[in-house]
């Protein structure tokens, strides 16, 4: 298990982590979610020790992470850290050799590695002459590279079309089957919420919510209702006492209630108007979730 137990930061009278603390199981993939600026980078930055934290410490498996066990962990910055005239493969096996890999061991390790991300064709190439995306590949490759206890992304699907995102979802979702924590940072939040087990919003370094997407739906508690219904009188869910039209097309309406517990008032009143064809709760995205969460 990957700890942050009470983790604080700060930068002269600025405070950038506070109190963080929260947990990734073995084979979890944990979605790190703030806007720019919440102490994302910050967090992961003092998991690898680029950055010492003030106070509080990051553990794995209840041992406080030294430089040993960084060698052991695999780390993916948001800025490229590679070195664009070297060649992708000779690239690859430098680093997993950084990691106390062998030659021939980094070397094999990085082939498949390639093909899986689809760079295959590319290994001969330096690295500037990639296409953006595909330099986003390598760099993902570079911290796998070393068959990593613990991943670290720091907005990994960043420049990524959909095939690519595909095809490193699929690398990490491996990896997590194989026992691996993964945590990574993305305000690609539709992402997060198909591939994540957990999720962690952050706010001015403070923990805001935490849990899977479907406990924070729970904890929000279902308030959105989508009806349609066919030949209705025009502003009829307006008058129902408690409701909100959020939006209308057509004969769908999306409501929202202040009391989930009239849902039936409002069934009885569709009933009236018109034939119900649709009658269902709205579970909120992971979008909605986080702007309630940040805005709370």
């Amino acid at each position: 298990m990957l700890e942050f137990d009470s983790v604080t930061k700060s930068y002269g009278g600025t405070v950038v982590l506070d109190d963080l603390s929260f947990a990734i199981q073995s084979g979890q993939m944990f979605g790190f979610c703030g806007a720019n600026g919440a102490g994302k980078t910050t967090a992961m930055r003092i998991a690898l020790g680029l950055v010492r934290a003030c106070r509080g410490e990051v553990r794995w498996n209840g041992r406080t992470i030294d430089l040993e066990m960084r060698r052991r962990i695999g780390y993916m910055p948001e800025e490229r850290g590679l070195y664009p005239k070297m060649r992708v493969l000779d690239q690859l096996t430098y680093f997993g050799m950084l990691h106390g890999m062998t030659k021939t061991a980094a070397h094999d390790s990085a082939l498949p590695l390639i093909d899986r991300l689809g760079v295959n064709q590319r290994t001969g190439e330096a690295l500037e002459k990639l296409s953006l995306g595909n330099q986003q590949k390598v760099q993902l490759a570079a911290a796998l590279v070393h068959m990593p206890e613990v991943l670290i992304l720091d907005e990994p699907f960043s420049g990524l079309d959909p095939v690519g995102v595909d095809a490193l979802a699929d690398v990490l979702l491996e990896r997590c089957r194989a026992g691996v924590p993964v945590v990574f940072s993305s305000h690609q939040l539709d992402l997060v919420e198909r591939l994540c087990d957990s999720v962690g919003i952050i706010n001015g370094g403070r923990m805001v919510a935490q849990g899977s997407v479907n406990e924070l739906r729970e904890r929000e508690g279902n308030r959105q209702l989508r009806v349609v219904v066919l030949d209705a009188s025009p502003g009829w869910a307006a008058q129902v006492r408690g409701v909100h039209v959020l939006s209308q097309q057509g004969s769908e309406v999306l409501l929202e209630l202040d009391d989930p517990a009239r849902d039936q008032e409002v069934l009885a009143a569709a009933q009236r108007t018109g034939r119900v064809q649709h009658f269902s709760w709205r579970a909120p995205t992971l979008t909605e979730l986080f702007r309630e969460a940040v805005a709370a």
